[in-house]
């Protein structure tokens, strides 16, 4: 693995599937799926697989030639961020899914909880080992969190909320730990529901997460945010639930900054943890100016150390055009680039 500069670049985890793989159309009209959803792969179940591994190739090297510092594999096999790893799980109904009131207020179908959850088999160890066998980059893995796990069920099984959180963190640092042996360098637990549900977030959340990622050595990541910019036009200018996870096992909190335009003050609230700051909004048409991201990275280092801020984007770029999704990663690497050379590094 190459070594990692000063400010070194990620992504927060999806990039753009192509329309040949999926039907952009259906991803759209079912908002984010939280139950699995063939039907939305355009490819042959025999072929799937192969197409999968071909478009995590050109996704991989997208960010390679944007010139990212830490990638991942786009989760170009997913139909959503959470749906692939919560339903391989034990203790869902196969049968069908149930109903919730999802975090902007619509009914969403969701995972049934009808028994304990438990870690059957491997889940996305493959999608790591592949990956790792194609590039040179950082690699970096992301997974549900334990907490919003939690949320994206309908429970029926567990009488103790906090308890159902926990048996998710168990089955996900199983999962982890293979992960880690098969190449991962980066782990990182996606929580945005945290941001949604901030009271119960503070009553089990953080514990879960600490469970998720306990015996777990490298980086790990818990990546917050107020949801697609493709689904939420109008977000706040703070977090409801941030400062807590000062008190979180993980090294690095992933905020979204951009769009929101987030006052950063409130990092310092975060001491000693590293921030994934976001400094492409997802939600604007226009590709940024390798200098208006530098600008978002200077106002950073007015809170932060340089060593303890990794540029990003806002969130996971699944549902931009590939174009621009490309052409935003390229000004987030000339960007870091420029304050890089500001910095003498």
């Amino acid at each position: 693995m190459r070594p990692l500069p000063l400010l070194p670049t990620t992504v927060v985890g999806s990039y753009p599937q192509p329309a040949w793989l999926l039907d952009q159309e259906a991803l759209r009209s079912r908002l984010v799926p939280r139950v699995r959803m063939p039907e939305m792969w355009r490819v042959a179940p025999e072929f799937l697989a192969q197409a999968q591994d071909d478009a995590t190739v050109l996704a991989m090297r997208d960010m390679e030639r944007a010139g990212i510092d830490i990638i991942t594999d786009g989760e170009i096999r997913r139909e959503s961020y959470s749906n692939h790893f919560a339903s391989a799980l034990e203790g869902i109904d196969p049968s069908g899914p149930g109903e919730v009131v999802g975090r902007t207020g619509a009914k969403t179908l969701v995972p049934r909880v009808i028994g304990r959850i438990r870690r059957k088999h491997a889940v996305e160890v493959r999608d790591v080992a592949f990956a790792r066998a194609n590039t040179d980059r950082a690699v970096k893995i992301t997974l549900p969190g334990p907490f919003t796990m939690s949320r994206q069920c309908q429970n029926l099984s567990y009488k103790d909320e906090a308890e159902l959180a926990m048996d998710y963190a168990i089955a996900l640092n199983a999962e982890i730990r293979e992960l880690k042996a098969a190449g991962a360098d980066v782990i990182q637990l996606d929580e945005p529901w945290m941001q949604a549900f901030p009271d119960m977030a503070r009553a089990f959340a953080v514990p879960a997460i600490n469970r998720a990622l306990e015996g777990i050595e490298g980086t790990t990541v818990v990546h917050l945010c107020f949801g697609y910019a493709a689904m939420v036009n109008q977000k706040p200018s703070g977090y409801s639930f941030l400062p807590e996870l000062a008190d979180c096992a993980a090294g690095q909190i992933s905020i979204e900054a951009a769009q929101p335009k987030l006052d950063l003050a409130i990092l310092r609230e975060l001491p000693g943890k590293t921030i994934m700051l976001g400094v492409l909004d997802l939600g604007s048409k226009e590709v940024e100016t390798a200098e208006v991201v530098a600008d978002r990275i200077r106002a950073g280092l007015k809170v932060l150390p340089a060593e303890k801020i990794v540029p990003a984007p806002d969130c996971g770029m699944k549902y931009l055009p590939r174009e621009r999704a490309f052409g935003k990663l390229k000004a987030l690497a000339d960007g870091a680039a420029i304050v890089r050379r500001e910095l003498g590094a």
